[in-house]
């Protein structure tokens, strides 16, 4: 039996079609549109129940549609398709007239409930068989009118919040569905937790989900890089000092634990702090207490700690430049957050999320990637992460301004990876000739320079790249006269 009658409007034809075949699954009539304009000439004939649209397209955008529909007094519902940086964007859509919205990246089955729940209004308010009718339906369009208010609302609440929210930390890999679980678990406890990573994956995203999530959201979420900050003065950033500490102590000045109390504190890069300071620290975690530099009175302090590093700390703590009971103290819960090349099937939807930020914020209109500029960025490794795929992203936006990004817009690197890998087959090739030593010598001499290459001479990264200890990588390259 068919429920309803439903326009979709989306200019990402990949989205558009699963969409489309999600809701026709789902008992619904659906007529999906890639060219706006064209939609807005079905709407006037077709009698549609509800209109799905995306507010940012080239021709006619959404707000245009729903305008159109109000304009028209046409029956049909609007539904407004939106990411989270858009927030203005799904306000001003309310204000014009449409039933609800919907968030980027969303999921189906709410899709679904917000299309079911705009045909239950519309089935209400058509109705003809009510006894008291034009009560009953006054009475409909007026609570209809306090839920859009109601809904507006939420939406001017949590614009701030949504930022750091954990459902904006965007993936749909396994891997990324067991760092939302880990953050949705441990986010209202007052458990340290520690979170580990390469650079640019976005640990200290983490970090805010996990404290926005929780019952200290309305209180600090103060952040220190430790890697950023010289070891003289990490420690009164810390834990503040007393007038007179030391010259140029001119008064007391508070340190970030004591400007966190209440909230939370998030230690990034805790991997590079002094052997000195985590002394303090761990009596920080131990006993909720520390002295100002230069004071004598104990200062008691109600912080959740949330450290981050990029560097493996077990191998510090074998090289004795980490405490242990520190680390252990750390690492009451670990989230690890993988690299992107290990979750190739996440890039996509971060290009579409980054695209429309990107185009938002610099007011251009870049519709899309080509399919050979897309499986260029499927496989390249992104030694930088999702942090290195952003900025490409809002790099392309910025340069090229409208139209497709094609392959030949990307940097070089990308789409000359297949190049390097015919030289690498070429240097690789076997000579006969040689002994058996020297080749396999001259075949882990060339993978270890590739793998430094593509970390940009880290050794603990070109370690992780080849699957062996820091320790194993460093014996290999004295032993092949690359140190």
């Amino acid at each position: 039996m068919e429920k309803g009658k439903v326009i979709i409007v989306e200019d990402e034809e990949h989205i558009l079609s699963m969409l489309s075949e999600f809701l026709t699954a789902n008992g619904y009539t659906v007529d999906p549109f890639i060219d706006s304009k064209k939609a807005l000439a079905a709407l006037k004939n077709n009698g549609y129940h509800v209109l799905i649209t995306d507010l940012m397209m080239p021709k006619v955008d959404g707000l245009q549609l729903i305008n159109f529909i109000q304009k028209e007094y046409l029956d049909t519902l609007g539904i407004v398709m939106t990411g989270y940086g858009s927030m203005e964007s799904a306000i001003s859509a309310m204000r014009c007239g449409a039933f609800d919205y919907i968030l980027k990246p969303f999921k189906f089955e709410e899709v679904l409930a917000t299309v079911d729940s705009a045909m239950y209004y519309f089935k209400l308010l058509k109705s003809d068989n009510i006894p008291k009718g034009l009560t009953l339906k006054a009475n409909l369009l007026r609570r209809y009118a306090e839920n859009k208010i109601i809904r507006e609302n939420t939406i001017l609440r949590s614009a701030l919040k949504d930022k750091y929210k954990f459902e904006n930390i965007i993936g749909v890999s396994f891997a990324m569905q067991k760092v939302f679980e880990m953050i949705e678990r441990v986010a209202d406890t007052n458990a340290t937790v520690l979170v580990t990573g390469e650079s640019g994956v976005g640990k200290e995203l983490v970090a805010r989900a996990i404290h926005y999530n929780s019952s200290k959201r309305d209180n600090p979420l103060v952040v220190v890089n430790c890697g950023a900050i010289p070891e003289s003065l990490l420690e009164s950033e810390l834990f503040g000092y007393e007038k007179g500490a030391f010259t140029g102590a001119v008064s007391t000045r508070l340190g970030r634990f004591e400007l966190a109390t209440g909230g939370s504190i998030f230690l990034d890069e805790i991997g590079d702090m002094s052997f000195n300071l985590q002394v303090k620290l761990l009596r920080v975690l131990q006993e909720k207490a520390f002295e100002r530099i230069g004071g004598s009175k104990t200062i008691k302090v109600d912080v959740r700690i949330i450290a981050a590093t990029n560097r493996k700390l077990e191998d510090l703590v074998s090289e004795n430049k980490f405490r242990e009971d520190l680390y252990y103290r750390l690492n009451v819960v670990p989230i690890h957050i993988p690299p992107l090349r290990d979750r190739r099937q996440d890039i996509p939807i971060l290009i579409n999320f980054f695209l429309e930020q990107s185009n938002r914020i610099n007011s251009a209109s870049i519709e899309g990637f080509s399919e050979e500029a897309m499986k260029a960025l499927m496989e390249y490794d992104f030694p930088g992460n999702v942090r290195e795929l952003q900025n490409i992203v809002e790099r392309m936006v910025v340069l090229k301004r409208d139209g497709h990004i094609d392959i030949e817009d990307l940097p070089e690197k990308l789409y000359s990876i297949e190049k390097e890998d015919a030289v690498l087959q070429q240097e690789t090739s076997i000579d006969i000739d040689k002994g058996y030593d020297t080749l396999v010598s001259e075949f882990e001499k060339t993978l270890i320079i590739k793998a430094l290459s593509e970390t940009q001479g880290v050794k603990s990264k070109a370690a992780q790249v080849l699957n062996i200890n820091r320790t194993t990588l460093i014996e290999k390259m004295k032993r092949l006269g690359l140190d």
